[in-house]
């Protein structure tokens, strides 16, 4: 940890309890590491009655200090998690409406050019039916730029006025409602491009306070344990010595390192052994093919992407746009990452709950969401490999069983994952 990141953490954290109501106490300048005592001022405290009783009022207040900060910080990680989660939703639905509307236009747009296309064509055979040469020369020509330039020569002509009148008004009809549609799409996507930065920055925000947070419960483990010792050490009126709390401290710190080091190792194993077993019947999960994507699940899909009706249960309300595909594979199943890429971000994410982003370059980005409590394998800024065990299957987030929400983004919105990696000799 760099300085100025100490220095920003710090900053939080006084904030954070202020906002939670913690007083500060007389001795809280001593709530950094600096300044907690040492086991030489513990046992020069224990020598004097009066300081002895300041010391232990100190620790406790250390301790308190210690666990407020925990606090007050993890819900600040919450409340931008879920800020996160409502921003990365707006976005989602913006892209997907501006698409939408684009798609639309560019169909009316077909449809007017070809309304225009079919109406020159009568207009063409009623003037060779006429003998006007002059004007079957206007049509045959290939000087009309487009349908604008088509139906502004057709509204001149009056045998077309007269026996063509329903072609040319849809020709005019479709021609004004793509143009229409095109306005549209441009609007939606400068709000699009606005949540879009929105999102983004609620994103860093979140993974800052997820990382502050973190950072709190880091310092209140290393230091907990030696004050609470200490504190023991103060109040205790027996012959024990304060190199017997040392010494108890230290075999406490490795137990608890040692302890830490199992349950991650026995969390991956568990999540392999999962995968392993088939899970919901999707086969697959972590095997990388020729294209270098890999199944990031070995679970059946339980849901699909689009527009759903919304679902709600004890944890909250589902979206009613399901911006991936979720995939079942039971609870604590390996999680695997889709493609190569760097990690940027992994924390909470308001209704995914536990969530990882990949950023795997050229605009592509994948995202796994409802991952369990101390689920996540990987760190912000990690390179993962296509395959890699990155996380396990939870139920955490506004989620109804344990399964992995699975996301494909180009260009940050969202886009359907079966086609997507279907592409990439993927089924989903």
């Amino acid at each position: 940890m760099n300085r100025r990141t100490a220095l920003g953490i710090g900053i939080l954290g006084v904030a954070a309890l202020s906002s939670f109501g913690v007083a500060l106490n007389p001795f809280g300048s001593r709530a950094y590491a600096a300044d907690y005592p040492s086991w030489d001022d513990v046992a020069a405290a224990k020598a004097n009655e009066a300081a002895k009783a300041q010391e232990i009022t100190n620790i406790q207040n250390l301790i308190a200090g210690l666990e407020a900060d925990v606090a007050a910080k993890q819900q600040l990680a919450k409340q931008a998690g879920d800020e996160f989660y409502v921003a990365q939703q707006d976005f989602f639905v913006a892209a997907w409406r501006a698409d939408e509307l684009q798609r639309q236009a560019d169909a009316q747009s077909a449809a007017a050019d070809d309304a225009a296309t079919k109406a020159g064509r009568v207009a063409a055979q009623l003037y060779r039916n006429g003998g006007d040469d002059t004007s079957m020369e206007l049509f045959f020509s290939s000087s009309a730029a487009g349908a604008d330039d088509l139906l502004t020569r057709l509204g001149t002509m009056d045998k077309l006025v007269e026996r063509n009148q329903d072609l040319y008004a849809q020709a005019v009809t479709a021609r004004d409602s793509a143009q229409s549609l095109s306005d549209q799409a441009a609007v939606q996507r400068a709000e699009r491009d606005r949540l879009q930065k929105i999102a983004e920055e609620k994103m860093i925000a979140a993974q800052q306070a997820a990382d502050a947070a973190q950072a709190a419960l880091d310092a209140q483990n290393a230091k907990k344990g030696e004050l609470e010792a200490q504190l023991a050490a103060l109040q205790d009126t027996t012959a024990k010595t304060i190199a017997e709390y040392q010494e108890g401290e230290r075999i406490r710190k490795e137990q608890e390192a040692a302890a830490a080091a199992a349950a991650a190792a026995k969390a991956k194993a568990d999540a392999e052994a999962a995968a392993a077993a088939g899970g919901g019947g999707g086969g697959g999960g972590g095997a990388v093919v020729g294209s270098g994507w890999a199944r990031p699940s070995s679970g059946w899909q339980s849901s699909g992407y689009g527009w759903r009706s919304s679902q709600c249960g004890s944890q909250g309300c589902a979206s009613t746009f399901h911006a991936g595909v979720d995939l079942a594979a039971g609870c604590g199943a390996g999680i695997y990452a889709a493609s190569a890429g760097r990690v940027v971000y992994a924390g909470d994410n308001g209704g995914y709950g536990n969530y990882i982003k990949l950023d795997h370059g050229g605009g592509i980005g994948t995202g796994y969401g409802h991952i369990r409590n101390g689920g996540i394998f990987v760190s912000v800024g990690q390179w993962v490999s296509a395959g890699q065990l990155i996380a396990s299957e939870g139920n955490t987030g506004r989620s109804f069983g344990c399964h992995c929400h699975f996301e494909v983004y180009v260009n940050g919105g969202t886009v359907n994952p079966v086609p997507f990696m279907a592409a990439r000799g993927i089924s989903v």
